[in-house]
């Protein structure tokens, strides 16, 4: 056998057991009944009220965190960009350093800072300010979203734009473009695939996730991530819970295939 397919065994083994053995087990549960009969009703069961109201929540959340995420990431990526820095430089590294911070620990921490009795509404008590109460609120959860993946939006576009060559700037202003022009004809057209890649970063881990929901949303927001978590956990329910899994799989496909259409040589990429 060649070494270099030899060397190759280590990964194609860590596909087979957490890649390919867990999916063929979520489109078996996802596809047959508790008898083992094929059906289909595990994933039509979307359709019905409260899992069709989870899923169109849990799209309109992820949208809108997205949206706001791109918002806000890409005039700090100009800024970053501006200021000659380089992915491994102390401003950029000061950015993503939340991100090592284990995940259940940042959105709790979150809560611990929007709940009635928190942090900030302590300070805005003592402050004679008004106190917000927007904990187990979609306003909570949209900003659990914005700020664990904030830092996914980022990266592409700033990655994007530090591919730009200054000159190409430089030849429009020359030329007599302004500064609108030249952000509209040049330098957005030019980061579109690092703005796809971002959303996409973005948009699928807001679809899916069930933890920022279950902490800062609590029991009165539920998105088809906490259906999917309750079925499996609580009601023991793997084929609903594959079958729901596999209508979540399709969103993510489509949203994949997009980016994959805008960004096909993979300039996006934060690698």
């Amino acid at each position: 056998m060649n070494k270099k397919k030899m060397l190759g065994i280590p990964y194609y083994f860590w596909a087979a057991m957490f890649i390919v053995i867990p999916l063929g087990m979520v489109f078996y549960y996802g596809l047959t009944d508790k008898t083992g009969a094929f059906t289909l009703e595990n994933i039509t069961a979307i359709a019905s009220p409260e899992h069709s109201k989870a899923l169109f929540l849990a799209l309109l959340l992820s949208f809108i965190a997205t949206i706001i995420c791109l918002l806000l990431a890409y005039p700090l990526a100009m800024i970053l960009c501006g200021m000659n820095v380089n992915q491994h430089s102390f401003i950029v590294l000061l950015f993503i350093l939340p991100m090592w911070m284990n995940f259940l620990l940042r959105t709790l921490a979150w809560q611990t800072l929007l709940e009635k009795t928190g942090v900030i509404n302590s300070v805005l008590t003592f402050l004679k300010l008004p106190t917000l109460n927007i904990i187990n609120t979609p306003y909570a959860i949209i900003l659990g979203m914005v700020y664990n993946f904030l830092p996914f939006m980022v990266l592409p576009i700033y990655n994007s734009l530090s591919k730009i060559d200054g000159n190409v700037i430089n030849a429009a202003k020359d030329l007599g473009a302004n500064n609108v022009q030249v952000f509209t004809k040049i330098t957005l057209p030019l980061t579109v695939p690092g703005i796809i890649s971002g959303i996409t970063m973005v948009f699928i881990p807001a679809l899916t996730t069930f933890v920022i929901s279950k902490l800062l949303g609590g029991s009165k927001v539920l998105l088809i991530g906490n259906v999917v978590e309750e079925e499996f956990t609580q009601a023991s329910n793997w084929h609903l819970g594959s079958g729901l899994s596999i209508v979540l799989m399709i969103f993510i496909i489509i949203n994949m295939v997009l980016s994959a259409i805008f960004d096909k040589d993979g300039e996006g990429s934060v690698l």
